[in-house]
């Protein structure tokens, strides 16, 4: 049976991503800061709950140990911050750099698995008023991409908008486009792990987006200003 860790497994995207590799046939280890959710998700998912803060020796240690020979690495924990970039205190800078890009670079060193799987999203190209919360996705991917010189399969998910706890305590009222479910970012990131697919947008017309990005930026960005 193959076996995944999980992080950020106590809610969201995590969680919904350790549901689906259960289901899949997978072994999980979960990780995560809430207990009781994490036990609640062992018990359906059969898998072994890890609560720890990574953000800590002890906690990368126990997460370690445990994770010791996993086939797949799936990085799904982290934090998202929204305003303008000079509110921000520069705790808040640390704690983003931190837990968004320090920590998977961090594990996935002491693992190096085989696989290894990255839930970024679009702001990864850049989105106004969330200034590090982009620049820490946009390190993934170039991680992720510099990760597969070495032999490792990688697979990043770039989503829109997911009804996470990201967006507790936020209005989202665009019609478009739609707020996604984290089971539908769990799906397209799983499959494309099994198709050894480097990248996933989710909706798959945000990739359109990301080619506008990387052939005319100066038109995107122009866009961007207007149409948010």
């Amino acid at each position: 049976m193959n076996s995944a860790l999980v992080t950020g497994a106590s809610s969201g995207i995590g969680a919904a991503t350790a549901l689906r590799l259960s289901a899949d046939g997978w072994r999980v280890v979960l990780t995560g800061r809430d207990r009781p959710r994490l036990d609640a998700l062992a018990d359906r998912t059969g898998g072994r709950a890890v609560a720890a803060d990574l953000t800590t020796a002890d906690g990368m240690r126990r997460v370690v140990e445990a994770a010791r020979g996993v086939e797949l690495l799936v990085h799904s924990a982290g934090i998202g911050w929204a305003g303008p970039f000079e509110a921000m205190a520069p705790h808040q800078i640390d704690e983003l750099l931190e837990l968004n890009l320090t920590i998977p670079i961090r594990l996935t060193h002491a693992l190096l698995p085989p696989r290894v799987a990255f839930v970024a999203s679009v702001a990864a190209v850049g989105v106004r008023d969330e200034d590090v919360y982009s620049a820490t996705k946009a390190g993934l991917r170039a991680f992720a991409a510099s990760l597969r010189y070495r032999g490792v399969t990688t697979t990043t998910a770039f989503p829109g908008a997911v009804r996470t706890p990201f967006f507790h305590g936020r209005r989202y009222d665009r019609r478009f486009p739609r707020m996604l479910e984290p089971e539908r970012v769990a799906d397209a990131l799983v499959d494309a792990v099994a198709r050894g697919q480097p990248e996933v947008f989710v909706p798959r017309w945000l990739a359109v987006a990301d080619r506008l990005h990387g052939a005319v930026p100066g038109l995107f960005h122009r866009l961007a200003r207007r149409f948010g």
